[in-house]
């Protein structure tokens, strides 16, 4: 890859962004330079996209507060898209595993967060307790392999606390059918069958071989992480202590079967019992009721690195108003700091998003929540922060609008926020490739780049 001309093009596109000077041109011209500067893009991010050789695809690891692949720095501009197992298990639409990947890449986007699971449920995963259907696998293999093809790695939730795609609830309805007479899905937690299912259920996935790689899950660098849980909670036990005990064993349990990847809870973020003078920044006061304790939760041995989400729509109120920002700004420092200071992690804002269902919303919002979310990213990142990256919920393609849940973003129905996304995706990624060793620019622009990169009207 020729550096020299890569970056010319891009400081010509950076140059363009960090001026004033679209003041003074007219709309045509404007929009002349804006098509301009997308192919730039995407001729920018193909080029570094097809210099990753196969043997630079390594496993992501931790290096102090910072993600590193092959000991270079690792920031994160990503996505959700659940679904992906369940779409790839139909011929009629396994196509939209690869659109949105392909989607997403495009976009300059590295990671993915989607579901290992699927309990009991229609298309299950896991049939029954260690019973699997194989085409659904199958289905996880496609997806996992697809991706790589794309070069956007995943992190797998292995299980959920909601009933959607069975949950907790599905292993208490298990448990009660072998007679256990539970009377909680917070026994999920406690119960030792089943825990023993959880268990089995996560060996089971980590050992898997893809049939379409022949690469054993625990394996292969393309998945990023395994996430215990999508969201847990355990309402039963305030204290987090039911909760607590669950991280410990379930995070060792992985780690004794994969040491390789990297484990996150899946949590929330809300603070707990264990830190009284955060409490302050939970959005409301049911958030420390619900067995969750950032920070004790995040120190248990086996757990790399530290997860949030933020939905101001769902936890502060579902009216639109410019309240959602402010507590996304002090979400997003709170848990930035906590991370430096008391963990010694990275933290990814693995969910975020403001559904078009809400009072007030329009595209313009949203656009603005994006890029406050992404500002704060870049404020961390440029002070070497733990603040690691972030995650949309959620990236879809053309032609899936059932599966809407009113957060979905479909690219080429909102060139806005497309641009937004692309923007953060290179600041992000010319921001890896400045701390390669391996970059040949030289010291001058090297200067020149972070300057712009890091431009103080952002």
């Amino acid at each position: 890859m020729e550096k020299l001309g890569i970056c010319t093009t891009f400081l010509f596109f950076l140059l363009i962004l960090c001026s004033n000077a679209f003041s003074m041109v007219d709309e045509e011209a404007l929009k002349d330079d804006q098509n301009h500067v997308e192919k730039s893009f995407t001729n920018y991010w193909s080029e570094i996209m097809s210099d990753i050789e196969d043997d630079e695809w390594q496993m992501v690891k931790t290096k102090g507060n910072q993600f590193v692949v092959n000991d270079q720095p690792f920031y994160i501009n990503g996505f959700n898209t659940y679904w992906l197992m369940m779409f790839a298990a139909d011929n009629s639409t396994r196509g939209k595993v690869t659109d949105v990947f392909k989607e997403a890449s495009s976009k300059g986007m590295t990671v993915c967060r989607t579901w290992a699971f699927n309990d009991g449920q229609w298309r299950a995963l896991q049939k029954s307790p260690s019973v699997y259907d194989e085409e659904v696998f199958k289905a996880l293999d496609f997806v996992v392999s697809e991706a790589k093809k794309y070069k956007i790695r995943l992190i797998l939730s292995l299980a959920n606390n909601w009933e959607a795609f069975g949950g907790k609830a599905q292993y208490v309805e298990w448990g009660n059918d072998l007679g256990l007479n539970l009377t909680s899905d917070d026994d999920f937690f406690s119960h030792p069958t089943l825990r023993s299912y959880y268990k089995a259920h996560v060996k089971t996935v980590l050992n898997r071989v893809n049939t379409f790689t022949n690469i054993t899950y625990k394996e292969d660098p393309t998945i990023f992480a395994w996430e215990l849980m999508n969201e847990p909670r355990c309402n039963s036990d305030p204290t987090g202590d039911k909760l607590q005990d669950w991280i410990q064993e379930m995070a060792f349990h992985v780690k004794k079967i994969d040491p390789k990847h990297l484990v996150e809870i899946g949590l929330e973020g809300f603070y707990g019992p264990s830190t009284p003078q955060r409490l302050q920044f939970n959005p409301n006061t049911y958030a420390q009721q619900v067995g969750t304790d950032f920070i004790r939760n995040h120190q248990v041995l086996g757990v790399d690195f530290a997860s949030v989400h933020m939905y101001a729509d769902s936890w502060v109120s579902p009216q639109i108003s410019d309240t959602h920002l402010s507590f996304v700004k002090s979400w997003m420092e709170a848990h930035i700091e906590d991370a430096e200071k008391y963990l010694g992690m990275p933290v990814i804002f693995s969910e975020f998003g403001v559904s078009s269902k809400d009072p007030g919303y329009n595209s313009t919002y949203r656009d603005t929540l994006i890029s406050t979310v992404y500002s704060s990213i870049l404020n961390s990142t440029k002070k070497g922060g733990s603040g690691a990256g972030s995650l949309l919920w959620q990236v879809f393609p053309d032609g899936t609008d059932n599966m809407d849940d009113g957060y979905a973003i479909v690219f080429s129905k909102f060139p806005s926020t497309s641009s937004i996304v692309s923007l953060q995706s290179y600041r992000l990624g010319l921001f890896n490739s400045l701390c390669s060793s391996k970059c040949q620019w030289s010291c001058k622009k090297k200067k020149l780049l972070e300057k712009i990169l890091f431009h103080e009207e952002f």
